[in-house]
């Protein structure tokens, strides 16, 4: 199982690679059958290439993402408050919580987003 250092570190490489836009150092935290649920309720993104394309389409929006307070984990999930930015609007903003669940060897086997339309500010 991971430390609480590695989860903390995989949260922390997330957010800094989807704010550089790149996609490929995202899916590389992740496991090859891992899947991604954005938001909770929707299709899952199932595998490698699928998660990829996701991130792909996702940083195409030139959204940046900024941490809101510590990195909660227990045992191999991590739980972390965060809020999406978007450069046409000062204003413009979502508030998200993120689950990571991980395998032994500290891959993302389950990520999922936490967010609706209340949690939606200056988007339209």
């Amino acid at each position: 199982m991971p430390s609480h250092e590695q989860m903390v570190a995989a949260v922390n490489g997330y957010v800094a690679a989807f704010d550089k836009g790149d996609p490929a150092a995202v899916a590389a935290l992740f496991a090859p059958d891992a899947t991604v649920e954005d938001p909770v309720g929707t299709d899952a993104h199932k595998g490698h290439d699928a998660i990829l394309a996701f991130y792909t389409m996702s940083m195409q929006t030139g959204a940046k993402l900024k941490l809101e307070g510590p990195v909660r984990t227990a045992t191999n999930y991590a739980a972390f408050a965060f809020s999406v930015s978007f450069g046409h609007s000062a204003d413009a903003r979502v508030d998200v919580i993120d689950t990571f669940k991980f395998n032994d060897e500290g891959k993302v086997v389950e990520m999922r987003a936490y967010f609706g339309p209340n949690n939606m500010q200056g988007l339209g």
